[in-house]
Parts: structure tokens; C-alpha cells; sequence
């Protein structure tokens, strides 16, 4: 009969979760300890691209992208001077085999990573991972602070079966 609104879906206390899936038709994010996997896909606007990144930016500063790619030696630091932080690079035969951390506490690094994943959605989508230290309480603030999004929709809570406090009076609905 009558949707919920946002505000009423809590994650249970008493379940351990096991993922927190929410977006809309272009996009979506799913949330679990350590990681949160984003797909974008090609119709998603720059906007909303912009603001997921910031969104999880203002939840977890420590959250970062790794990227992984083979360039030219002048380009590593090129993509330094935009706030990507250099972890290892070898060099290959097409290039330089690089690695690095895309950290969301820079504007600078999410402004480049945002232009760079537009670019990519001109010829596919695009599946993006982020790894973070957030935690059910930081998942139900990330849900909250993407809720402005026009369209966005919480799409299924997981839980993982060994649950924290076994009662059997618990119900979850949706």
C-alpha cells in the first residue's frame, strides 16, 4: 500500500549485515564492511557521479580507489599533481606498470576520478571499488547522505546468517 519513506529503514541491531544495496536505474552501490562497490552505468549523469563520490567522501575521508593502469613515465606525474598518491610502478614493455591510491579526502584526486569515469562511460559501464573502514552506522549515514539524489532507492539489506543476537519476536520488513 504506502512506501516507506527513507528514514524508516533501519539496519536491525540484532543482524550482522551482510550488504547494503541501494542507487537507482543508472546506478548502483553496494555497501559492505571494507568495501563499496559502485557500478555506473552509461546514462549515469556527471552530477550524480559527482555526488556519490563526494557523498562518500563526507562519510569516510580515509575511503580510497585503487587504479591500476600502464602509462608513460611524464604521466605519472600528471596524475600525482591531481592527488593520485603513487604506490608502485615497474617498468613494462608497453609503458610503466603503475598502482595507485585515489584518496577520497582529496576534492582534487575525486575531481580527475569523476572526469575519468565520464570518459570511460562514453564506450561502457563502469564498475568502480572503493575500499573503506566503514561500518553499519557509517552504511545507514552514507544511505542518508545519497537519499538527495533524485531517484535514489534503497534496493535490499543482507544479513549474514550467524546473527548477532538470536530472538526469535525480531521481524524485518521492507
Amino acid at each position: 500500500m504506502g512506501q516507506k519513506s527513507s528514514k524508516e529503514y533501519e539496519i536491525s541491531p540484532y543482524l550482522s549485515l551482510s550488504s547494503f544495496e541501494m542507487g537507482r536505474d543508472d546506478v548502483n552501490v553496494v555497501c559492505t564492511y571494507g568495501k563499496i562497490s559502485i557500478w555506473f552505468g552509461r546514462q549515469a549523469p556527471d552530477i550524480v557521479i559527482g555526488k556519490i563520490l563526494l557523498g562518500i567522501s563526507r562519510i569516510d575521508h580515509s575511503a580510497v580507489h585503487e587504479l591500476e593502469l600502464i602509462c608513460d613515465f611524464d604521466e605519472i606525474m600528471e596524475f600525482e599533481s591531481h592527488g593520485y598518491v603513487l604506490v608502485s610502478y615497474a617498468k613494462s614493455k608497453k609503458g610503466y606498470r603503475t598502482t595507485f591510491n585515489i584518496p577520497f579526502s582529496s576534492k582534487k584526486a575525486l575531481y580527475k576520478l569523476a572526469a575519468s569515469i565520464t570518459e570511460e562511460l562514453k564506450d561502457k559501464d563502469t564498475l568502480l571499488d572503493c575500499y573503506w573502514t566503514g561500518d553499519d552506522s557509517d552504511i545507514m549515514r552514507l544511505y542518508e547522505e545519497l537519499s538527495n539524489i533524485e531517484g535514489w532507492k534503497l534496493k535490499s539489506i543482507n544479513y549474514k546468517d550467524d546473527a548477532k543476537e538470536k530472538q526469535s519476536d525480531i521481524t524485518i520488513s521492507d
